[in-house]
């Protein structure tokens, strides 16, 4: 194995084991072997194969992205950027996601889109959280990106008949099919051969799944030491949903089930019961989940399309709650998605210091990490996976550089991005991706998006058009 060595970095972000944290390192070299970093510090005096110049470069951990959805969401671009169902209290879940679905033929690249976005703005381990598709394991090595599948299965499906009633319609010994079929690919995930893939245990949602599957599930990922992950308090109507059959909230629910734990992600987490939306004569959600080490995957993006949001990251974060991001829809890009988590729970809490960058960047790192049960990611050490960013310091957007980490996040962006590894092998150059041909799957994107809308009315309950639904800016002349 040959030693590759960055030397002289403008800036390293390391890790501070002693402290527990990041620290900058300005000048500092890393070094890594065989996929694992061997060295992260100033005065590097060891072997090196091959070096890369560090000058003008900040090198970063790469980011933990722990809830998407690369199989279906690129598809979506431009159709529900400004659609949200009234008799849903906004949300898009229950008339719009059953009829915006990309076909089979067109999933591969969706993946592909996805995944390139993602490492373009810097993210190096993804939780996919899709359902099982051909090819899903290759296609994924393929990307060259460290990836926890997450097969989702459920006990039942949600439609509407009418935009204000959701109905669920049951198969229970469905879902413990799909979950048996699930935990296998998770099996067979960990045996790839890329060595880069690892499983997480998801049923779909908490009111499509039966409390059987829910208690079934858990014990799994439990005896497994595997994650788990569900969409929880992520509408309104679940939540009356929720307290409708059971007299718990969603947050209530799970707990009452012994279902929140270290390993345990909420996906959104948004309407607690002290949530102005949601009410309840409780207002025990938050310190349950602080007090169970339950982690809360945070994808402003989705939500704020519609006017919703979580109150606030920064409320929740000082009750002790594990705070993850994810980039759940398009466009899959890591650091616009923390932007906005700054900015959404500044003007939440009406106070600018709820939150500082600090906070949020270890969301990104070790926040995510800890909830994929991960302590070889989300920093830079030694002996943890060469998993790292370089960052062009001397972008003008980047310029003047008095906090790098700020800047990249709230102006450079991912155009600041040079060069990603994964595993010490480089996925991206100059700001293009080596792996995958994104302009060509997003080419092909284009193409598979016009079959989606011209089924659009054989699937909605209404028989409307995809540009009655969502009409475009300007009319056509």
């Amino acid at each position: 194995m040959t030693v590759s060595v960055i030397r002289n970095a403008g800036m390293v972000i390391g890790w501070d084991a002693a402290t527990g944290s990041h620290r900058y390192l300005p000048d500092a070299d890393v070094a890594f072997e065989g996929g694992a970093l061997t060295f992260v510090g100033r005065g590097y005096a060891g072997p090196a194969d091959t070096l890369i110049d560090g000058a003008g470069m900040m090198v970063m951990p790469g980011l933990v992205n722990i809830h998407s959805h690369p199989s279906s969401e690129p598809m979506n671009k431009g159709l529900i950027d400004e659609i949200g169902s009234p008799g849903f209290y906004n949300s898009s879940l229950y008339e719009y996601l059953p009829i915006f679905r990309a076909d089979a033929d067109a999933v591969p690249d969706c993946v592909r889109v996805a995944l390139s976005e993602l490492l373009l703005s810097g993210v190096t381990t993804l939780a996919d959280l899709s359902m099982a598709h051909p090819g899903w394991l290759d296609l994924l090595a393929e990307a060259g990106m460290r990836v926890c599948i997450a097969p989702m299965f459920r006990s039942a499906r949600w439609f509407t008949r009418n935009g204000h009633l959701v109905e669920y319609e049951w198969n229970e010994s469905a879902g413990e099919k799909a979950m048996t079929e699930a935990l296998s690919l998770i099996e067979r995930a960990e045996q790839h051969p890329s060595g880069r893939l690892f499983g997480m245990v998801v049923p779909a949602q908490i009111d499509t799944c039966s409390e059987t599957l829910l208690r079934d599930s858990f014990a799994e990922a439990k005896a497994r030491g595997l994650s788990w992950q569900i969409h929880a308090a992520q509408s309104v109507s679940e939540f009356h949903e929720i307290t409708r059959r059971h007299g718990y909230t969603p947050i209530g629910w799970l707990d009452h089930l012994g279902l929140l734990s270290e390993r345990s992600i909420i996906g959104h987490g948004i309407f607690l019961d002290d949530h102005p939306s949601t009410p309840w004569h409780t207002k025990t959600d938050l310190a349950r989940l602080a007090e169970t080490g339950t982690t809360v995957a945070h994808c402003p993006t989705v939500f704020a399309r519609r006017g919703i949001t979580l109150k606030d990251f920064g409320r929740y974060h000082r009750a002790g709650v594990n705070m993850g991001v994810g980039t759940d829809t398009y466009p899959h890009n890591m650091l616009d998605e923390m932007r906005l988590v700054s900015y959404l729970a500044r003007t939440q809490a009406g106070d600018p210091r709820t939150m500082n960058s600090t906070d949020l960047f270890n969301a990104a790192t070790i926040g995510g990490a800890r909830a994929l049960g991960r302590d070889d990611i989300g920093r830079l050490a030694a002996g943890c996976r060469a998993d790292m960013v370089l960052v062009d310091l001397t972008h003008p957007m980047m310029r003047p550089t008095h906090d790098p980490v700020r800047n990249l996040i709230y102006a450079a962006g991912d155009r600041a991005i040079r060069t990603v590894f994964v595993d010490g092998e480089k996925v991206v150059e100059d700001g293009k991706v080596l792996t995958m041909d994104y302009p060509a799957a997003a080419a092909a994107l284009h193409e598979a998006q016009a079959r989606v809308k011209a089924n659009v009315p054989l699937l909605d309950w209404d028989h409307r058009s995809a540009e009655t639904i969502s009409p475009p800016t300007f009319l056509s002349s």
